[in-house]
């Protein structure tokens, strides 16, 4: 697959300290607002039990998987926190415009 810059929203469709889910083909990727309005990129679904994280909590730099509770550093992929052990794969996030784009590929 080639790397294409997609659109995924508008920047103010995430809220700060908030994760979306954004599906493309048949990958789920979850995108994240960090309280001075960064963006970062990850796969969607938990490494530990493939459960979308989307539905997850948000605190500063971290996600929370809802099922079991595993943490992830959102920035960097690396798991923080038991039952999570591998990390999750990041993505290149840009902003033009007003709208936020996720480099896929």
């Amino acid at each position: 697959m080639s790397e294409n810059w997609i659109e995924v929203c508008a920047a103010g469709d995430i809220d700060r300290e908030d994760v979306i889910r954004f599906d493309c083909g048949e990958r789920t990727f979850a995108l994240y607002r960090t309280a001075d309005d960064q963006y970062f990129a990850t796969d969607g679904l938990c490494t530990h039990r493939r459960v979308h994280l989307a539905g997850g909590f948000v605190m500063g730099h971290i996600i929370e998987c809802p099922k079991h509770n595993g943490r992830f550093d959102f920035t960097t992929g690396q798991a923080q926190g038991a039952p999570a052990c591998v990390d999750l794969q990041t993505h290149p996030v840009k902003l033009e415009a007003g709208k936020v784009f996720l480099k896929v590929g």
